[in-house]
């Protein structure tokens, strides 16, 4: 939806001026690209640059950088869960907060050593130039708080590819309260 949002605002149609395959399984992408079947190819780090260094392709546009704030990874409960274990929630999201921090607080290569063990095929300096590439764009969160324009701009993209029967407002379906705190303590 990001992708098809990002080149309609620069004024390319995706359903009329490109043969776009949307039924390739998300990790079978790669080996559609690399197989020559296909000529452009949206990819998560640390892919992308794996695939720039290995000579497989280049990064021409980030789509994330793109489309603007939009929140990619968010936390949901039910509210009952909220209302029976508020302490619970409470730490997570101090949890979550503390990681979003030391992420600002650290170099790529910092981020690279620790998260290396979940990424067992890929070099430390290419997770470190990913991490440092998303740094540089600011596509991490720096708190917990999925503010309006965030969640107006995910509407938008969702709409936009007909995603989005009816309007959900914000205030009935984000709750800030948790995250809030945690920023004034």
């Amino acid at each position: 939806m990001v992708g098809e949002f990002v080149l309609k605002k620069h004024g390319i149609d995706p359903h009329a001026d490109l043969d776009l395959q949307q039924n390739i399984d998300f990790a079978n992408i790669p080996g559609a690209f690399v197989s020559g079947d296909q000529e452009y190819v949206q990819l998560f780090e640390p892919t992308a640059s794996m695939f720039e260094k290995e000579g497989q392709g280049h990064i021409v546009a980030s789509f994330g950088e793109e489309s603007g704030k939009v929140p990619y990874t968010v936390f949901m409960t039910k509210q009952s869960y909220i209302d029976e274990n508020e302490e619970t929630v409470r730490k997570f999201t101090k949890a979550v907060y503390k990681a979003q921090q030391w992420v600002q607080e650290n170099s790529a290569e910092e981020i690279a050593k620790v998260i290396e063990p979940y990424f067992e095929d890929t070099e430390l300096d290419m997770l470190a130039a990913s991490i440092d590439r998303y740094k540089s764009q600011d596509s991490f969160a720096t708190d917990p708080i999925l503010d309006e324009e965030e969640w107006n701009n995910l509407k938008d993209i969702m709409g936009e590819a007909g995603e989005l029967p009816e309007d959900v407002p914000y205030d009935d379906l984000v709750n800030t309260e948790f995250a809030e705190e945690v920023l004034n303590n």
